[in-house]
C-alpha cells in the first residue's frame, strides 16, 4: 500500500484551494488548531514510513517530533505549496538519522526474518520473480550497507512514493544530488543483491550482515 492509497490521491494531488496543505498551514498560524487537519491528513503516512526505517518501538516518537516540528515551523512554510508531504518526510528523514543505529537493526532483523513491520512487499520494485519473504530478507541486507544519504533518497522514492523534485524539498539538496544519489543506491543495491544470491548456499545461518558504508553526498 503506498501513501497515495492510504490518502485516495498522490503526493502534489491537492489542488490549490482552501482546503490544500498550504492553505491549511497559513490559517494554523493564526488558529493553530487547524494543523491538527494536516496531522488527520498525513500521520498515517509519516508513521508507515518511519515504521518501516526503525521499526515499531521508536516510530511512534519520532512521529510526533514530526509535527511537532512541522508546527513550529510552520510560519515559514510556503502558502502557495498545496501539498505538504515531502516537507513532512524530510523532517521525518532527518529525524530518523539520529536512530541510524536503530535503523541498522531494523534491517538486519528484516535480513535475517523476511519480517517487513507494515507487511508491504518490495518485490515489484525491485525483482519481480522473487518471492516477497526472500526479498525482504536479502533487501534488508543491502539496504543496511548503503551509505546513510543514498539510502535516505532511494527509500523516500520507493517507501514514501515522493517523486525526485519532491526529494529534493524533502532534502533541501539540488535535483541532480537526488538523481546521482538514487542511481548510485540502485546500483550499490542491484550489486549487493546479486552478491547475495551468488552467497545463498554459502554462509552460516548466522552469518551477520554488512556493515553500513561511510556517508557520500
Amino acid at each position: 500500500m503506498t501513501a497515495s492509497e492510504i490518502h485516495g490521491v498522490g503526493p502534489g494531488a491537492h489542488g490549490i484551494g482552501p482546503d490544500d496543505d498550504g492553505a491549511i498551514i497559513g490559517r494554523s498560524v493564526a488558529d493553530p488548531e487547524q494543523f491538527a487537519v494536516l496531522f488527520r491528513r498525513h500521520a498515517p503516512a509519516i508513521q508507515r514510513y518511519v515504521t518501516r526505517r526503525i521499526g515499531l518501538a521508536a516510530a511512534d516518537d519520532v512521529v510526533a517530533e514530526t509535527f511537532l516540528a512541522a508546527f513550529r515551523q510552520r510560519a515559514s512554510y510556503r502558502a502557495d505549496c498545496p501539498d505538504s508531504l515531502p516537507w513532512l518526510y524530510g523532517i521525518a528523514t532527518n529525524l530518523v538519522r539520529r536512530h541510524w543505529r536503530t535503523e541498522v537493526r531494523q534491517f538486519r532483523l528484516l535480513a535475517r526474518t523476511g519480517f517487513d513491520p507494515v507487511v508491504e512487499s518490495f518485490a515489484d520494485r525491485v525483482d519481480a520473480e522473487v518471492s516477497a519473504d526472500t526479498l525482504n530478507a536479502r533487501l534488508g541486507a543491502a539496504l543496511a550497507g548503503l551509505p546513510a544519504v543514498q539510502r535516505d533518497a532511494l527509500l523516500l522514492v520507493a517507501w514514501a512514493g515522493l517523486s525526485y523534485d519532491q526529494v529534493a524539498i524533502a532534502t533541501g539538496k539540488p535535483l541532480g544530488t537526488v538523481q546521482s544519489r538514487i542511481s548510485r543506491a540502485r546500483k550499490r543495491l542491484r550489486q549487493s543483491l546479486r552478491e547475495l544470491d551468488s552467497q545463498a548456499d554459502g554462509p552460516a545461518p548466522n552469518a551477520a550482515p554488512p556493515r553500513p558504508a561511510a556517508s557520500r553526498p
